[in-house]
């Protein structure tokens, strides 16, 4: 009985399953199981048990193990990479060795021959396999090495210079299907590891590359060879994202669209020259990832509610502040997301636009041919809009661009760079607005920051030293706290994902008045205390009790 029948007779698929699989497997030599896998219609670990079954081969979970990494100076660099082979562990004079395909016997009678020893075959999920290659090699560490073959094949010469090899020039180099090849790899971790952005870095002897997870730069691992590719793999990207491949003395901005994973995917590229070559980064814009949800935010009941209020309003400006990397925008996409309806018209004015949204028309700052946001602006306001986005208020005159549209009853969202949510109108005051125009026309300011989420796979309890955390962090007694011990699912961190902790003041009368009579923003956040304010450190402790994060979260993201 075949592995197709098997799984259709343990009910793992359909029949409709194993016809598709059947169906493509005329194109292709692919196995039917294999085919099944890839098209998502079964999970590896079924089919992995039928082979060990039929096999008499063990079947191992890699999640579990922790392998020596002495053990894959045992085995050629080349089984690993291309037959897939995984060293395990080593005893006595029996090495055991993980693979996906049970098929591949001349595999395993190689690696005999090669290392002498007893191989005692297993059988491993593919996907940890590979993971566990990158894990101790490097990103493209198989690429790297084909390589390095052939340019050990055809004796050419290394140069120690910026300069191209005259055997070819940088575009010839960046077109070759291995260059191609291990971008594409670069691009296909940072993805999996669900990455902001990806810094590729050239020292003296060294070619970094590092990828911004939840907020946070991580060094991932690069095979040393891939220092030599340098000039190669950052032509590549110049050449995807349409920049001057010849210039390496002046900074260059570009970006492309690509598929990767089934979805597509739009990076924004930044180049600038460093003594030791061209630097890169690569920010990434998955469509798919943001999430557009204000109940998944992190906001608490009471922020969540009043925040939903502001936004419903017919006219006013509702702000979100805080600095560079915040999450701003993602709550801004989140209320626009919540009020779209057929029977209102939103606009934005974005630098860029990060996200297209369905139901909203949205304009793209150039300052190339002087469409800033004031300019767009009045143009809206021209286009019978209900709604209107603007991306920052960045000058006096945006600013009252935007106040004028929101006394004329609009609903106006914008972004402030301040501090706290207090500060928002004292900065519109700083840009020269007149204090009756802000308090007309401000309904209310949301001051946000992000913190990483406790990975939800190794989260665990531990009781806390009182005398170590900071002081207006209030437990009940005996109360335990949470953190992430470091695993497989989280890069050994212990955190996996990001949540917004919140501060939202609420324009009132009273808070009106103090405007007008231009009070500081000590003042005015003295009043809104009185009134409910809630700061985001107190939010943000409300989430380390509840479990979500942790205290050096807080005290990373706000200060006292």
């Amino acid at each position: 009985m075949s592995v197709g029948e098997i799984l259709l007779e343990r009910g793992k698929i359909k029949p409709e399953h194993l016809q598709a699989a059947l169906a493509a497997k005329k194109s292709s030599n692919e196995r039917i199981d294999r085919i099944l896998v890839r098209m998502g219609l079964v999970d590896e670990k079924d089919v992995l048990e039928i082979w060990g079954e039929q096999m008499s081969i063990d079947v191992i979970d890699l999640s579990q193990v922790q392998i020596d990494p002495e053990l894959f100076k045992l085995m050629p660099q080349r089984l690993i990479h291309k037959k897939g082979l995984l060293p395990v562990d080593r005893v006595n004079g029996t090495l055991r060795v993980a693979s996906a395909d049970p098929y591949d016997i001349s595999a395993f009678d190689e690696l005999r021959m090669v290392t002498g020893l007893r191989i005692e075959p297993v059988l491993a999920s593919e996907s940890e396999i590979q993971r566990l290659i990158r894990q101790h090699f490097g990103v493209g560490s198989s690429t790297v090495d084909e390589m390095t073959e052939e340019e050990s094949d055809s004796g050419s010469v290394e140069l120690l210079s910026d300069s191209v090899d005259e055997n070819g020039d940088p575009i010839e180099l960046a077109q070759e299907a291995t260059v191609v090849k291990l971008v594409n790899e670069i691009l296909q971790e940072a993805l999996r590891d669900k990455a902001s952005d990806i810094h590729i870095e050239p020292y003296e002897d060294d070619l970094k590359i590092r990828y911004r997870i939840d907020g946070v730069l991580q060094q991932t691992p690069v095979p040393p060879q891939i220092r030599r590719f340098q000039a190669a793999i950052i032509s590549r990207i110049k050449i995807m994202s349409n920049l001057n491949i010849a210039e390496k003395r002046l900074p260059q901005d570009g970006g492309f669209k690509a598929r990767i994973h089934g979805r597509e995917v739009d990076f924004r590229v930044s180049v600038i020259p460093t003594g030791f070559g061209e630097a890169v980064v690569l920010r990434i814009l998955d469509r798919q990832s943001i999430n557009l949800s204000l109940q998944q935010l992190g906001m608490d009941n009471e922020v969540l509610e009043n925040f939903q209020a502001l936004i419903n309003r017919p006219h006013g400006i509702v702000l979100v502040t805080g600095p560079t990397g915040s999450g701003k925008t993602t709550t801004l996409y989140a209320a626009l997301h919540t009020i779209v309806s057929d029977e209102i018209k939103i606009l934005t004015i974005e630098d860029p636009i990060e996200y297209y949204l369905p139901g909203i028309n949205q304009v793209q700052v150039s300052e190339k041919i002087g469409l800033d946001f004031a300019r767009a602006l009045r143009a809206f306001l021209r286009h019978d809009p209900d709604v209107i986005l603007v991306g920052e208020i960045r000058d006096r005159e945006t600013a009252e661009v935007a106040i004028n549209a929101s006394l004329t009853g609009h609903l106006v969202f914008s972004t402030l760079h301040t501090n706290d949510s207090c500060t928002a109108n004292t900065r519109l005051l700083d840009m020269g607005v007149e204090p009756f125009l802000v308090s007309s026309s401000l309904d209310g300011v949301l001051a946000q920051r992000l913190v990483r989420k406790i990975c939800p796979h190794c989260k665990e309890a531990y009781e806390p030293d009182l005398a170590a955390l900071p002081k207006d962090l209030v437990l009940e007694p005996g109360q335990l706290l949470y953190r992430g011990r470091g695993c497989r699912e989280c890069r050994n961190i212990g955190y996996r994902g990001r949540l917004g902790i919140f501060e939202l003041l609420m324009i009132d009368d009273e808070l009106r008045e103090m405007i007008v009579q231009r009070a500081s923003a000590g003042r005015i956040q003295q009043v809104a205390l009185k009134h409910g304010l809630k700061l985001l450190r107190e939010d943000g402790w409300g989430k380390v009790r509840a479990g979500l994060t942790t205290p050096e979260e807080v005290l990373r993201a706000t200060k006292v």
